[in-house]
């Protein structure tokens, strides 16, 4: 029997909305092995703590012996689900899938138990489908009934194009709930419409309709937006441990309570002392925050990593020294004196990944160099006739350092 403190933790911690909670609270007291769902779409390689909120639950779960399903998106990454977008998602090659996938997967099971973890692709049943397979599929519903959907219905709106292929989204991924008998499935609450879809499919073929377990939109470090990549307000789950720590120090006072309430198992009453103390300013909130970044750091790499990072934190950001470990770079004797180009070095260095982003960094005034007598500047242009010589130091950004030898 699952005690009542345990179904009030897992239906009320981290969690946006349950269709329907009263059903779900009723499978966890039967005693029955849910088949727990969610599916991803490997359309890029990287995984956030924003996915970490779900990934959490589906490992409490795991706990009290429930099967975790995780559907590769194979097909569906092909076609590109614009939940939340304005514009289509690209489409990708089987190739690009298949390598996205394999990245996922290996930062996926960093949370999730890989053991109690059924893997299933989307081909083993769409990849026997028909052209009358697909027909009888957009048969159960109405183009009326997917305007309804946030981003459907305001691109329709705005007169915007709706390729064809998107609205054949939310069918594919209800199917999956049919083909693998799912009884709840996760995700965030932007995919509640796909969600209810897949329940309506699974009663209309005759199934047990699934729960839909909705959970909240992580703000990314700005403190705006939703996490995401593309904002570039993300912490990765394969972040080094220095980047990790930095990033989570850089978030806003008003996030520290719900990134503890989502990321940790911090207890309630030690969240809602913690609010309390952060409203009546009877705490600095930096020292919350030193602790929420040393916890996420070691949740994923250890304990000495973490405590290693916090001590760079603070002699680079809060003592304002340099790191005691930097990177050296190599400068090529060859290019003369003011004809080498600083971003071309930045990228052969790694603390860029393009010459465009490298010149957005330099703009953007990103880029210093720290002399030897430790003063530093703004580097003003992309050459390296700026001070940019063998012994300098380069800083780039809060947290990237690279020390030029000759």
């Amino acid at each position: 029997m699952v005690s009542q403190a345990v179904i009030d933790h897992v239906t009320q911690r981290g969690v946006a909305n349950i269709i329907s909670r009263d059903e779900f609270v009723e499978m966890l007291r039967s005693g029955k092995r849910l088949r727990l769902k969610m599916g991803f779409d490997p359309s890029r390689p990287d995984i956030h703590l924003g996915h970490v909120v779900g990934l959490r639950k589906l490992r409490e779960l795991q706990e009290l012996g429930h099967q975790v399903i995780l559907i590769v998106g194979d097909w569906t990454a092909q076609i590109g689900d614009p939940s939340g977008r304005s514009a289509t998602r690209p489409m990708l090659t089987h190739e690009e899938v298949v390598s996205n996938a394999e990245s996922y997967m290996r930062q996926f099971f960093r949370v999730v138990d890989r053991d109690r973890t059924q893997v299933e692709w989307q081909s083993q049943w769409f990849g026997k489908f028909n052209l009358a397979d697909v027909i009888r599929l957009t048969s159960h519903f109405t183009v009326a009934q997917f305007l309804e959907r946030d981003d459907f219905s305001k691109r329709f709106s705005e007169h915007q194009p709706i390729a064809i292929t998107e609205l054949l989204y939310p069918l594919l991924q209800a199917y999956d709930s049919v083909a693998i008998e799912s009884d709840v499935e996760f995700g965030g609450t932007d995919q509640m419409f796909n969600l209810l879809v897949g329940r309506d499919l699974q009663e209309i073929m005759g199934q047990k309709p699934q729960q839909c377990f909705l959970m909240p939109i992580l703000p990314g470090t700005d403190g705006v937006q939703k996490m995401s990549k593309s904002l570039d307000n993300y912490v990765a789950v394969e972040e080094e441990p220095n980047d990790m720590y930095g990033k989570l120090m850089s978030l806003p006072d008003n996030l520290i309570v719900p990134y503890f309430d989502y990321l940790t198992d911090l207890p309630a009453g030690e969240l809602s002392d913690m609010a309390q103390a952060i409203d009546d300013e009877s705490v600095n909130p930096m020292e919350f925050k030193k602790r929420l970044a040393l916890e996420i750091t070691a949740a994923f790499h250890d304990p000495d990593a973490a405590s290693g990072a916090e001590r760079n934190f603070e002699r680079v950001v809060q003592q304002r020294s340099l790191p005691e470990e930097i990177p050296e770079f190599q400068l090529d004797a060859s290019a003369g004196r003011g004809t080498g180009s600083l971003s071309r070095m930045l990228v052969s260095a790694g603390l860029a990944s393009s010459n465009g982003e490298a010149k957005r960094l330099i703009n953007q005034r990103a880029v210093q160099v720290i002399g030897p007598d430790g003063q530093s500047r703004v580097v003003s242009g992309d050459s390296l006739d700026e001070g940019i010589h063998p012994g300098a130091v380069l800083r780039v950004g809060r947290r990237r350092f690279l020390r030029l030898t000759s």
